[in-house]
Parts: structure tokens; C-alpha cells; sequence
């Protein structure tokens, strides 16, 4: 599954990571470093497998854990309606 933002939401970058703001309603949502990584190689239609091996590369202390992060911040994201299916 790939993914893009919904037509109603807005990105920017910030220094250490991104702002998704939801037009509709007016609300923000903040993400940090990893979590805004996480959503541009998504963007970038990259698997969530794909982008948990990535970021395990870049920390592999938290390998075990990455999936089920990515996995996470994909529903969250798409339970709110920031993000949409792109294919």
C-alpha cells in the first residue's frame, strides 16, 4: 500500500521534523525526527517494511521494534484522515 496526504493537508518541515496541519478542522500534528522520516519514505511509496529496515539501519537498537512503529504511525495517520491510499 502507498500512500499520499489527503488533498486537505498541508506538510512543513520544522527544525527536528514536521508539521502535518489538517485544513478542515485547523489542527496540527507535530512529528519528530523519526516520526517525520517515517512519513517521507512513505510519501515516497516505500512499503512500511521498507521504511522499518531503513530506520533500523540508522538505529538498530530499535530493529525489533519498527514495524509495529511504522505500522502504528501509518494507522494513526490514516485514522485521521492525513493521509490517503494512493494505488
Amino acid at each position: 500500500m502507498t500512500v499520499a496526504l489527503a488533498p486537505h493537508v498541508t506538510l512543513t518541515e520544522v527544525e527536528g521534523g514536521m508539521v502535518l496541519l489538517d485544513q478542515r478542522v485547523g489542527r496540527f500534528w507535530q512529528l519528530n525526527r523519526s516520526g517525520a522520516a517515517t512519513v517521507r519514505l512513505l510519501l515516497e511509496g516505500r512499503s512500511p517494511e521498507d521504511v522499518a529496515t531503513h530506520l533500523s539501519r540508522q538505529s538498530p537498537d530499535a530493529a525489533e521494534r519498527a514495524v509495529g512503529d511504522v505500522r502504528a504511525l501509518l494507522d494513526a495517520l490514516t485514522r485521521a484522515r492525513l493521509v490517503v491510499s494512493a494505488s
